[in-house]
């Protein structure tokens, strides 16, 4: 399967991640069995492991392993991708209104109609927020 967007992914990261979709739920040992992908199992372990990491696997345990599903579809990476990238910078970081008012000032130096579309989001966000929904 092509994955069209990563630039956040290396070539192996892409290819196992490929597999993962186009067998919905799946075990190291499982991509491993039928001898089309030729790595070492800590390899891929360690490749689904960092796709764990960024966000665009899910996993359970099973026995000492863990199955690994997609979050999302192909077309979703994007988007899942700038958002757990947000996600971590809000968490890790001292976010204040200096680096919102940052923000806005990139978005409007780079695009003035963005700043429109943020206002949109903006507000859309807190009718949801306001009403109970989550999204």
């Amino acid at each position: 399967m092509a994955i069209t967007f990563q630039a956040q992914l290396g070539p192996l990261e892409r290819k196992l991640l490929g597999e993962v979709w186009s067998r919905q739920s799946v075990t190291v040992r499982e991509l491993l069995a039928d001898g089309k992908i030729r790595l070492a199992y800590t390899t891929v372990m360690t490749t689904l492991d960092r796709l764990y990491k960024k966000g665009l696997l899910d996993r359970v345990a099973e026995g000492k392993a863990f199955r690994y599903c997609c979050r999302c579809a192909p077309e979703e990476v994007p988007q899942l991708s700038a958002l757990t990238n947000m996600q971590r910078w809000i968490a890790n970081a001292d976010v204040s209104s200096l680096h919102l008012s940052c923000f806005v000032q990139a978005v409007g130096e780079h695009d003035v109609r963005l700043l429109d579309e943020l206002r949109a989001l903006v507000e859309n966000k807190r009718r949801e927020l306001k009403n109970g929904r989550h999204s």
